[in-house]
């Protein structure tokens, strides 16, 4: 690995970053909110077509030369230049603050690509909200890697702005699309139990494929002591958990459909659910290693929509000693054509079962409410039948396994 310092460049090429490659921006934020874009500019280092900016409310460009995949403090955007268009002479890529906090906070971080790896921390900065990190571009024919690592006054609207950029104002009435085309860089935290936020269809058949990605700090309990088994290890007679450290978080939902049908989506038992058929929702898998960065994802058919009535999204803790205040968990729930919504897995307790959100059909449109609250499993009761009550799904469990 070799380590580039602020203005070093050097091709591509010798980083060993030809065909598809990473790159992988390492942040330690310190608790404060921060978003990564890539900005693929023109010859004129101007930002000439929205569609080209990608960041967390537009994970990809047409032709998929960039792609972003946020995982906590860890953002890694897939690239390939080879299948961006000949307008595009540059990518720059950048970090900015979204609430309190300046650069001069963040910790120990990296932008990390092929073979060679810049780093960078809060004393490389004063009192700016932004920096730009780095930037891929091309000269003579091959594309370079150059190690900027300036900061920047202004949030991600600079930047958009700075690069020619216009930013879209948030209004409840739609407006005929202006010209330049507008970039939203909206996103909606739901900060307190009980708020919510209803949003409408983008489409007259629905909402499309909705996405509910459940992600936290995979790393978060020392492996350094022998593990406690897990209250459902306990309850299923295991003597041992199956992991050496970490916290294996379960992603679920219990569901109503309009007819009254209700049941639950989950690993444990198996229960997959099914994307194109009822209940039209569908868990993609269980990640029990804690590799994947990409953490869990649960999966609404937005286009049967009209025929939900309502879905409690929700997690465990299957495997760890439950510690929600060190997960950093966060719910977001993407819709085609929205802006992503975003619940996080505060009030930290001891309890291993979290109602996450309701998700509901308020007369056709999409209702999300936080909920974060936390229930814990008693000697005659389990937290899944605990929850189940609290919200009337009226269903019926017994312990499973997800082996």
């Amino acid at each position: 690995m070799t380590d580039f310092t602020r203005g070093q460049k050097g091709k591509l090429a010798d980083m060993e970053c030809t065909g598809a490659f990473s790159i992988v921006l390492d942040i330690a934020a310190q608790g404060m909110d921060i978003d990564v874009a890539c900005f693929g500019l023109d010859a004129n280092d101007k930002l000439s077509d929205d569609k080209y900016m990608v960041f967390f409310n537009q994970k990809s460009c047409p032709g998929g030369g960039v792609a972003l995949e946020i995982s906590g403090e860890k953002s890694v955007f897939a690239t390939d230049v080879s299948r961006l268009p000949e307008s595009i002479h540059k990518l720059v890529f950048a970090a900015s603050i979204g609430g309190e906090g300046t650069m001069r906070k963040l910790g120990s971080s990296s932008m990390r690509l092929g073979s060679t790896v810049f780093k960078f921390s809060g004393s490389d900065f004063q009192d700016e909200k932004a920096m730009i990190i780095g930037e891929i571009y091309k000269r003579d024919g091959q594309w370079r890697f150059g190690a900027v690592g300036q900061g920047f006054n202004g949030g991600l609207s600079m930047l958009l702005k700075h690069f020619g950029g216009v930013e879209a104002e948030s209004s409840p009435t739609p407006a005929p699309a202006p010209e330049p085309k507008k970039v939203s860089l909206s996103k909606i935290t739901l900060e307190k139990r009980g708020d919510k936020v209803s949003l409408e269809k983008a489409s007259s058949q629905g909402f499309g494929r909705i996405r509910v990605n459940l992600n936290w700090n995979q790393a978060s309990l020392p492996s350094t002591e022998p593990k406690k088994p897990s209250f459902l290890n306990k309850i299923m007679g295991n003597a041992q958990s199956r992991s050496s450290g970490g916290i294996d978080l379960d992603l679920g939902c219990m569901y109503q459909m309009l007819d009254g049908t209700a049941g639950c989506v989950q690993a444990l038992g198996k229960s997959w659910g099914d994307f194109n058929n009822p209940p039209f929702v569908h868990l993609e898998g269980d990640d029990r290693s804690g590799t994947n960065t990409d953490g869990e994802n649960l999966f609404i058919n937005g286009d049967q929509f009209n025929k939900i009535k309502r879905i409690l999204i929700f997690t465990f803790i299957y495997e760890g000693a439950p510690n929600w205040a060190v997960t950093n968990g966060v719910v977001t729930i993407n819709a085609t054509g929205q802006a992503p919504v975003e619940v996080r897995l505060d009030n930290g307790t001891d309890a291993s079962m979290c109602a996450i959100a309701m998700i509901e059909n308020n007369g056709g449109n999409l209702q999300v409410t936080k909920l974060v609250e936390y229930f814990n499993h008693t000697r005659s009761e389990s937290t899944h039948k605990l929850m189940n009550d609290r919200y009337e799904f009226g269903l019926r469990f017994k312990s499973g396994s997800k082996d």
